[in-house]
C-alpha cells in the first residue's frame, strides 16, 4: 500500500475502534509568564481576530507572541506614567505634603496610560 502524502511528512497514526486516526499535536513552545497586558491581548485575539489566534496557536507562537506584547504594553505603561507624572509636577514632595491629593492624581495619571496602552497596543 502506497504511503499517504501525510505519512511521506512524517505523519503517524494510531487505531481506534478499527479506524486510523492521525497523530496530531501541536508544537511545543516554551511556557513563558503572561501577566494582565498579555491576558488581554489574548482575550482580544480570541472574540476579534480569530484567523491570527489560530495561526498563532497551532504555529506554537502564541505564548511568545503574548508574553512579548506583554512586556511592550508594560514598558510603553510605565514610561507614559513616568512622564505624565513630570509633566504635571507630581513629586515624592507632594506626596509628602498631601498624599491624598497625590494619590487622586497618580490614579487619574494611571488610568490615562491604561487606556493609551489599550489603544496603542492590546486592542490594535
Amino acid at each position: 500500500m502506497a504511503k499517504s502524502l501525510f505519512e511521506q511528512l512524517g505523519g503517524t497514526y494510531h487505531e481506534e475502534n478499527g479506524h486510523l486516526i492521525p497523530d496530531l499535536r501541536l508544537p511545543t513552545e516554551e511556557e513563558q509568564p503572561i501577566g494582565i497586558w498579555g491576558q488581554r491581548h489574548l482575550e482580544y485575539l480570541k472574540h476579534y481576530r480569530k484567523v491570527t489566534y489560530t495561526n498563532l496557536l497551532t504555529s506554537g507562537k502564541l505564548n511568545t507572541y503574548l508574553a512579548d506584547i506583554d512586556r511592550q504594553a508594560q514598558e510603553r505603561f510605565e514610561r507614559l506614567i513616568e512622564g505624565m507624572k513630570q509633566a504635571q509636577g507630581i513629586t515624592e514632595c507632594l506626596k509628602e505634603e498631601n498624599a491624598l491629593e497625590w494619590t487622586g492624581q497618580l490614579n487619574n495619571i494611571r488610568a490615562c496610560a491604561r487606556e493609551i496602552v489599550n489603544e496603542e497596543i492590546i486592542y490594535a
